[in-house]
């Protein structure tokens, strides 16, 4: 039925900062998911090769510092470069599994360089096509010392049988006007993905359903010390400080009325199921719509710049 969506929330662990063995999961994971007729599946920010953990724990704001350095090139060499093709498998599986997927990953983009990460949210439809790739706008707190601020090409939606699915990344959900943008093209089924933790989920999720009468997904991963690979560089100064639960999950999906369909789900590894009805959006729009019946453009507008942006510009 048409109404009707089957989605999957992949909380689980990268290798992390292991692109070659997470691309391996993640692989896996889109074949369980399969087996469950999953329509969208879900993974959590920059889950590919994983949440840059270490800065909190290796004095990483200090200056010139060669830990920072040397954990930042090892980041770097395990992103993700799509002009080179290293989506190209999971966009075959998603193709073969007639499967939509977003993706939490960690983009080396070849048009800004090909040398700064961006924390990007790459969506790909069910014949396996990447349809929109937004680089998170603003890296939160540490994050900035290893990510790059993203711009507004990727503030896009996109149709997934009745339902207008966007997504957006972490602290990037408590922004206002990117939410407005995705609301504003029709989003009813919001993506929210996060690095992991009930305390990022428990209120934001059941808030952006009820501002937008829409579905609200929030996928986390996990990351525990014992998912640190053993060649981790300067794994000893980094589990030294580290709590042996970085992040503990928090997966959950709040429906257009603002309460839970699945309450957050801590500390448990896998892919959490649910299936959600387009009826519920028609129903909770009757009394609210925050982008139609009950707004004034004529009084407030937002208007949103998705150039893509690069440092350098060529006229041939």
């Amino acid at each position: 039925m048409e109404n009707l969506l089957k989605v999957g929330m992949a909380q689980i662990a990268p290798v992390w900062l292991d692109k070659s063995a997470t691309l391996n999961k993640i692989y896996e994971t889109i074949g369980s998911a399969a087996k469950e007729n999953t329509e969208l599946l879900v993974f959590g920010e920059a889950f590919l090769p994983g949440y840059p953990f270490w800065l909190a724990y290796t004095d990483g704001a200090a200056w010139d510092l060669k830990v920072n350095k040397e954990l930042h090139a090892h980041y770097a060499r395990n992103s993700i470069q799509i002009e080179a093709g290293d989506l190209d498998e999971i966009c075959a599986l998603a193709k073969k599994n007639s499967m939509a997927i977003y993706l939490g990953m960690m983009e080396r983009a070849r048009d800004r360089g090909g040398h700064s990460l961006y924390c990007s949210l790459v969506y790909i439809n069910r014949e396996g096509e990447i349809k929109s790739v937004h680089r998170k706008l603003q890296p939160t707190y540490d994050e900035r010392l290893t990510w790059a601020p993203g711009d507004g090409h990727g503030l896009r939606v996109h149709p997934l049988k009745q339902f207008t699915v966007g997504g957006l990344n972490c602290w990037e959900n408590w922004m206002p006007l990117p939410r407005t943008a995705l609301y504003g093209q029709g989003e009813n089924l919001h993506v929210a993905v996060w690095p992991g933790g009930v305390h990022n989920t428990k209120d934001i999720t059941r808030f952006i359903a009820r501002e937008s009468r829409s579905f609200v997904i929030s996928v986390s991963s996990l990351m525990r010390t014992s998912d640190f690979p053993k060649d981790t560089p300067y794994l000893d100064k980094i589990l030294a400080k580290a709590p042996k639960v970085l992040a503990n999950g928090g997966s959950c999906i709040a429906g257009p009325d603002g309460e839970w369909l699945v309450e957050p789900i801590a500390d448990n590894e896998g892919i959490f199921y649910h299936t959600l009805d387009f009826n519920r959006v028609y129903e909770e729009r009757q009394n609210f719509d925050p982008v139609g019946h009950y707004s004034r453009p004529d009084v407030t507008k937002l208007m949103v710049n998705r150039e893509r942006q690069s440092t350098v510009g060529f006229e041939e």
